[in-house]
């Protein structure tokens, strides 16, 4: 029953990722001793993140580039030498949308790089034309989405323990995509389990972590 709003997150999340041209944007600023310290000890393996850290990451400069910006979609992904684990991924996709500019604009966070088309930090695509929110694809605010990923995928991870249960299930791929649509008072959370022809779909509110089953 969910189809039509996966299909539709999905559709979004797509917006862009055929762009040819990049940038990689970084911050600058004063280095403490800390800092300085922290950089020259040997690096650990990456690891996923969550969203919420992610998209902050992803925000800042998205918001250089347009101060009217609205989160549009944001999407996990995978990455080389990294495992996605209990909502957590190694790649985080968003595209955000500039009304005054009647653009949108996809931006991707990874922890770790996969050459050539990943690169560790945040990466920008060039922007595309936008024609604005449809009743399937809604942009959202920033204070709506107060659910991490954890938490929505805790959700529906309990919602889709029988299906868990089954041989092999538990180890199929796991993606999380935040959205809105007109028919949902708030963005949301469409887990998938597996994949779309065989798995198992959850929806989760992104302003409550209330499943949702209507």
């Amino acid at each position: 029953m969910y189809k039509s709003l996966l299909k539709a997150v999905l559709t979004v999340a797509a917006i862009g990722l055929a762009a040819c041209s990049s940038e990689t944007t970084n911050t600058t600023g004063t280095k403490t001793d800390a800092e300085t310290a922290a950089k020259q000890a040997p690096a650990g393996p990456p690891v996923p993140i969550a969203a919420k850290a992610a998209f902050w990451e992803m925000y800042t400069p998205a918001h250089a580039w347009a101060a009217d910006l609205v989160p549009i979609s944001l999407k996990s992904g995978e990455v080389a030498g990294v495992k996605n684990a209990d909502g957590k991924a190694g790649v985080w996709t968003a595209i955000f949308g500039s009304p005054s500019q009647n653009s949108a604009r996809t931006y991707v966070y990874s922890v770790a790089d996969q050459l050539p088309d990943i690169t560790k930090g945040v990466r920008a695509q060039l922007a595309e034309a936008w024609r604005g929110p449809t009743a399937a694809v809604m942009p959202f605010q920033t204070g709506d989405f107060t659910i991490d990923s954890e938490a929505a995928y805790k959700a529906a991870a309990a919602k889709a323990a029988d299906w868990l249960k089954e041989k092999d299930n538990a180890a199929k791929p796991v993606s999380l995509s935040l959205g809105a649509a007109a028919r949902f008072p708030a963005p949301v959370w469409v887990i998938l389990f597996g994949t779309s022809k065989g798995g198992f779909v959850a929806v989760v509110n992104a302003s409550t972590g209330a499943l949702i089953t209507k």
